[in-house]
């Protein structure tokens, strides 16, 4: 996949590098923020190769790519030179409500290192693994690899400095001063000792903020407010040094003596309320979490959970959310192995099982954007199945003590209580989704519509009658040429123009002399009425659409007539053209050139 030419559409087909207010991705997606999100295409986006599909939601345009979005990411940041540091000129048309910016907070802050995270998660499980088939605690494989797996957690406020303070717009290098000096080991050993610390008599209440996230959250926060405020009241000769100085002096002790214990007390709060709130059912709280995680996922919502599952890690020990998230994963992967086993679709099959893999790992995006929610029925059957795993799991009690990937690689992570109900409800879960899907799934009735087969082909029909021509004798360089594409022209025996392709009207010039057509599959055809016909500003031109408007293939676009044309002298010759050419694999099937032809004959086949 040439990943320059995809960034470059996705990047036209949002509203160039000027609507972006802010970007970046996650585990699978490419997150946008954009100052007019009416300029960007969905449909365009979503019929380019390589995308799984598009999502809007929390007011961010999330272009879903899969696994291989850090290299699409890489190449549009480093290659396309995308800024990721400041917003686009202009003011932003994205008005976002308060749950949607909470949302994307989170989302921005936990995104760009969710992947480390997760890898991390999953090999402190791999540790985990391998102790009970022979690793010794005390032997120095087990100290290395416990080193790598434990660095992030530890320095987790560390690593959420450097995302909030992108987020908030602050200095990345003073925010990571300020959680390490929350990490430093005189304040650790000081905790550790009980020691009674305060600051010129001001009482200092410590508190463990290692593996913490909330606390840094509200300090970085802070310091984007501070910083501006600072800078204001000093000469620019001294603010690259005196600015630093006095914000780093200011936030360690508002941190220390007021920030952090609130913020610590806010997180165990929330630990002690979502225990409350489990406890009154942890059958139901299964069954809603089980049900509703990916449906979470689908619109970004999962992501104000995320702070909550390694919140609960920190302050209780384990977490029972992740645990109920899990049978919701491996569903929808089941899902996707039913479809594979159903269809017999060669290319829907490879898609399915590629799907159920990636799944099993705990990537659901290509199961439920290439194949479940496709054909509707599937993610369902992936729904309910979550819920009974969900409703299994919550009645047993099981947990995790690390945070990781909702997936079979970290099982060691829910050793202890519930792990038999957990292992159990893991493999239930795939297997019921998988013959719900095989027997009630639909796949049938879907390849019997042909949509699989069909989407990523386009007949196209004339638009008018006449004597079909190639482009090339066409009396104008710029059509015969190929300039703007391969197409075909047609000598015009009547004067109806019909649609050659369904879709929705793009483009009709005023005068009525051209107009463009595309359709959901990404299919763009210019018709363009005769030679140099704007100057007749519209007379013997008759519009029967609109820009916006849906077509089917042969519906009445225009009316003209070819004799005023002549009388004009000029050349009444209509011409179509295929003007994404290169988004074509190939355009087969041309019909034999210098024929008469009757309006709504086939001419040609598109394939994307």
């Amino acid at each position: 996949m040439d990943y320059n030419v995809l960034g470059k559409s996705i990047l036209d087909n949002i509203g160039g590098e000027e609507n972006i207010q802010e970007f970046y991705h996650c585990a699978t997606r490419l997150r946008f923020i954009l100052n007019d999100p009416k300029k960007a295409d969905k449909k365009k986006v979503e019929t380019l190769k390589g995308v799984i599909s598009v999502v809007e939601s929390g007011g961010q345009f999330q272009v879903v790519i899969g696994n291989k979005v850090k290299d699409l990411y890489n190449v549009m940041t480093q290659d396309l030179n995308i800024s990721t540091e400041t917003a686009a000129a202009g003011k932003s048309q994205n008005k976002i409500s308060p749950l949607n910016r909470l949302i994307d907070l989170l989302s921005g802050t936990f995104a760009p290192a969710f992947g480390l995270l997760a890898g991390s998660g999953l090999l402190k499980g791999i540790i985990l693994l391998a102790t009970f088939v022979g690793l010794q605690p005390d032997s120095g494989a087990y100290l290395i690899l416990s080193a790598a797996a434990d660095s992030l957690f530890y320095f987790l406020p560390i690593i959420l400095a450097i995302s909030a303070a992108r987020k908030f717009k602050t200095d990345q290098f003073l925010a990571v001063v300020l959680a390490g000096a929350l990490l430093h080991p005189t304040i650790v050993e000081a905790l550790n000792s009980g020691q009674a610390v305060n600051f010129f008599g001001i009482p200092v209440i410590l508190a463990n903020y290692s593996s913490s996230v909330i606390p840094i959250l509200f300090s970085v926060w802070i310091l984007s407010k501070v910083e501006p405020f600072v800078k204001r009241f000093l000469h620019e000769s001294i603010q690259t040094f005196i600015a630093p100085m006095i914000c780093l002096v200011i936030m360690v002790l508002l941190t220390l003596i007021v920030v952090g214990p609130i913020a610590t007390y806010v997180g165990n709060a929330l630990a002690d309320g979502y225990l409350l709130i489990y406890k009154l059912s942890p059958i139901i709280s299964g069954i809603i979490i089980g049900a509703l995680w990916q449906v979470f996922v689908i619109f970004g919502l999962h992501w104000a959970f995320i702070p909550i599952m390694i919140n609960n890690i920190a302050n209780l020990g384990s977490d029972t959310l992740m645990a109920m998230c899990t049978p919701a994963v491996v569903a929808q992967a089941g899902a996707a192995l039913g479809v594979f086993l159903r269809s017999r679709d060669k290319q829907f099959k490879s898609l399915s099982f590629s799907a159920f893999i990636t799944g099993l790992f705990g990537v659901t995006e290509p199961a439920i954007y290439g194949v479940n929610l496709r054909l509707k029925k599937p993610f369902i059957m992936g729904v309910i199945s979550g819920a009974v795993g969900g409703a299994i799991i919550g009645a047993a009690g099981s947990r995790s003590t690390i945070f990781g990937t909702l997936s079979f690689v970290t099982f060691p992570a829910y050793f202890g209580k519930g792990f038999a109900a957990y292992a159990f409800s893991y493999f239930f879960s795939l297997v019921l989704a998988c013959v719900l899907t095989y027997f009630f799934g639909g796949v049938k009735e879907f390849e019997a519509e042909d949509t699989i087969a069909v989407t990523n082909e386009a007949n196209i029909i004339s638009p008018v009658a006449g004597e079909l021509l190639p482009l090339e004798k066409v009396a104008d360089e710029t059509f015969s040429s190929g300039a703007m594409g391969e197409g075909f022209a047609v000598s015009p025996t009547s004067g109806k123009i019909v649609a050659p392709i369904e879709g929705e009207i793009t483009m009709v010039f005023p005068t009525g002399h051209a107009l463009g057509i595309r359709n959901s599959q990404g299919f763009e055809v210019l018709i363009h009425i005769g030679i140099d016909t704007v100057s007749m500003k519209g007379k013997g031109f008759v519009k029967h659409v609109s820009e916006g408007d849906q077509i089917k293939q042969g519906d009445l676009l225009i009316d003209f007539d070819p004799e005023i044309i002549k009388k004009a002298g000029l050349d009444p010759t209509v011409i179509v053209v295929f003007t994404n050419r290169e988004s074509y694999k190939n355009v087969a099937n041309l019909s034999s050139f210098n024929q008469s032809i009757n309006e709504g004959s086939e001419i040609a086949t598109l394939t994307l």
